[in-house]
Parts: structure tokens; sequence; C-alpha cells
């Protein structure tokens, strides 16, 4: 039996051939009532397009960028899960690249998609400022990018997806205020992303309007592993410095700290409670589980695809900032009533 064409389905619909390739590729300009007539019809007479030729026609490649700076921990794994949930809807491929925080890594990355012809790219950066040009000019030469969590600054006009990392690390310090703590750590991320500044900030403004601020609690860590959480409270515990509590900036740094901390029969949160930002799994995977700002991880990256496709579809269109809410989870490691000590 001869395959169904696109002059086929062009007879049966009454519809140009153009209009039909256009609705099995989901563009914009085509109304969803047309494109649910030619999907229907295409399954009804059993057409199998050939995405290459189309793709190809229309200079698609029909596939994606994504590049993270770890693929250790949850966080970017379920982002993926959001991309993906999008993406495979509409016939997108995923390719994923890992800066292991190194900005030179992430060039190679961003350099590498581009010779792949990639539609568009999804990134989570690792230094605010490093790239800042080549992502203009990978965006002057056609490429759409689409950041999410961790941002560059504002001279670039890009579409980003984020949480309000000030007001969630606020509300998380006067958490721990409220079950009595006073002398509260930081342990900070990297100074070069925006998000580390913005917890530090949101940490430092409670603290100082209860009067408790000391510039001493405010930890500078080597990096986010669960090394360097233990490192970091290690030194602490070795200068003698006071402190019944940390905030963290990611969920490994909070769990490389309590494990230490335990080691040492340190009773967690008895002695010294522990929270941290991000919320993966990782946080229900340990004894007690942590308390945790919680970002909507697959919302965060759903939300970061349908902004891409935006982008692609029409390369004119304003850039967006889409600010999720996230939720604060209070679990075990802060459970300390409301005695103070």
């Amino acid at each position: 039996m001869k395959p169904t064409t696109l002059k086929d389905l062009s007879r049966h619909l009454s519809l140009s051939t153009s209009t039909i390739s256009r609705a099995l590729l989901n563009h914009k300009n085509i109304h969803p009532e047309t494109r649910k007539r030619v999907l229907e019809a295409a399954e009804m007479l059993g057409y199998q397009p050939n995405t290459t030729a189309l793709n190809l026609r229309y200079g698609k490649s029909k596939s994606i960028g994504l590049v993270v700076p770890e693929m250790v921990t949850p966080f970017s794994a379920n982002v993926l899960k959001g991309i993906q949930a999008f993406l495979n809807n509409i016939g997108y491929k995923v390719i994923i690249l890992v800066s292991d925080e190194s900005p030179d890594t992430e060039r190679d990355n961003l350099t590498l998609l581009e010779r792949f012809n990639v539609d568009g790219i999804i990134l989570n950066l690792c230094h605010e400022t490093y790239n800042q040009a080549l992502y203009a000019q990978i965006m002057e030469r056609g490429t759409p990018i689409v950041f999410f969590d961790r941002i560059p600054g504002n001279a670039l006009d890009v579409s980003k997806v984020i949480v309000n990392d000030h007001i969630q690390a606020s509300l998380m310090a006067e958490h721990l205020i409220s079950t009595g703590c006073k002398r509260i750590v930081h342990l900070m991320g990297p100074p070069t992303v925006r998000n580390a500044t913005e917890r530090a900030a949101g940490y430092q403004r409670i603290l100082v309007k209860h009067g408790i601020f000391d510039p001493e609690l405010m930890v500078k860590t080597h990096g986010t592993t669960f090394g360097h959480g233990k490192e970091a409270v290690k030194e602490l515990l070795k200068k003698g410095i006071a402190f019944d509590s940390i905030f963290a900036f990611t969920d490994t740094l909070a769990i490389g700290a309590m494990n230490y901390l335990l080691e040492q029969g340190i009773r967690v949160p008895e002695e010294v409670a522990i929270c941290s930002f991000s919320g993966t799994e990782l946080s229900t995977s340990v004894f007690p589980q942590l308390s945790s700002v919680e970002q909507p991880l697959k919302e965060m990256g759903e939300a970061a695809a349908r902004l891409l496709m935006d982008k692609i579809q029409d390369s004119s269109s304003d850039s967006r900032t889409l600010v999720l809410d996230a939720k604060l989870i209070y679990r075990g490691s802060t459970a300390r009533g409301s005695g103070k000590h």
C-alpha cells in the first residue's frame, strides 16, 4: 500500500501542504483547531511524517541544549523532568551538558551546542558575569537562551525562571529564630552567582532586624558538596566559634555539616538546628530529615521550556521573568520547640 503523503493530507483536508507542515511542527501561527484536524487526519490516514525533512525545511533541528553546573544531586534531574514533559509533546529532544561549576567548561559546552545547531539553550550558569559576553553573542547569532535558578546580570535582556531567594531565605531565618536560635551560621554559596548573594542578604537582613547578626557566622565555603559542608563546620568547631544553628546555601552543604556534627556526638536539632535551600529528595534521605526551602523544580523546567519555545517561534517576543513560589518545609532537623537556650 502506498504511504500517505502531505499531498494526500492536503487533498483530504483542503489545506495547503505548507499549512499542514506547520501544523505538524506545532507552529505558533497555526490555530489549535487546525492543528487538531491535521493530527486527527494524519492518524486516520496513517501518515508518518519525515520529521528530519520537515525540520530542515523550516530551519529547525528540533533539539535544545541544557547546560547545568552538576548532575550529582537530584536538582538538575528534576528540572530536566519538567523540560522533557513539555518538549517531548512537541517532538523536541534535549542535549544535556554539564559545566562542573567551571565557566571555561560552560563556554565550551555552549560553543558545542551552537555547532550542533540547537534551536535554543536552557542554562543554569556557574558564574554570573564570566560568560556574559558569549551569551549575548549566541543570542545575536540567532540562538535564544533562557536562564533558570542562577541568572546573569541585568545588562542582558533575557527570559528567566527563578524563585525569590531573598524572601525565602529571610523566612527560613525567621523560622530558626522562632525556635529560640540566636547564633545562626550561614554556610554561603559561591559569591559569583546571584542566588547565593540573595540568600545571604535575606539571612543577614533578618538577623540584623532581631539584633543578633554576627559577621563571624557568615562562613565562606570552597564549594557546594557534602565535603565542603563538613569542612566548613569542622573549621567552626576548631576555632571554638559558638553556634546553635546552621542555614546552608544547599542541601549538600547542610547534610555534610550535619553528618560531621553527628559524628562528633553533637545532637541535631537539640544542640544545633540545621536547614537549607533547594529542597531536593536529599532532604528526606537523611536522619533527622532536613528542613528546607523547596523550589518547584519540575515546574521550573517546564516554565523555562515554554519561555524558550516562545523565543524559538518568535525571536522578537519580549523577554519575561517568571518568579515561582517556593515552600518552606519544616522537618526534624529544626524541631526544637520554642524554648530558649
